[in-house]
């Protein structure tokens, strides 16, 4: 089933961000370099820690929520978080912190997955979390790559 037209569109162009960041950490461009590294970093943390108010919100609005999705929605922003830790003690940034974010951001398929499978999320969920992960992670670890 797909989403709807809102939500895709939307989610669509929450890509944008990320794909300007890249785009900018390919060209070469030096003046805006460090900037385009430093929004694909807060950007990817930001949305990480999204999806765990998403998963939140479907955890409250069940009857009876599993256990484990009480715990998944609390991980992304630590997880985030946790992202920082390197670079805040003068380690090398931002390559390290946002592999850690584009891993973080592909795995959250699993919680998704689960969500779907246990009906928990609407039914065209797996069709708009999909490509919106898949691209920003994949994303994500192109800005590391090459950044």
């Amino acid at each position: 089933m797909s989403p709807p037209p809102l939500p895709r569109w939307l989610g669509l162009a929450g890509l944008l961000p990320q794909l300007a960041a890249l785009a900018i950490v390919l060209s070469g461009d030096r003046a805006h370099h460090f900037q385009a590294l430093t929004l694909a970093y807060a950007y990817a943390a930001l949305i990480l820690s999204f999806l765990g108010g998403l998963w939140r919100g479907l955890a409250a609005r069940a009857e009876a929520p599993p256990a484990w999705l009480w715990v998944a929605a609390v991980v992304p922003s630590l997880v985030a978080l946790a992202s920082a830790v390197p670079w805040s003690e003068g380690r090398p940034w931002p390559g390290p912190s946002l592999v850690v974010l584009g891993v973080a951001l592909i795995a959250a398929l699993g919680v998704d997955w689960r969500l779907a499978r246990a009906r928990l999320a609407p039914e065209w969920w797996l069709a708009l979390r999909v490509p919106l992960s898949l691209g920003l992670g994949l994303a994500t670890l192109a800005i590391a790559a090459f950044g």
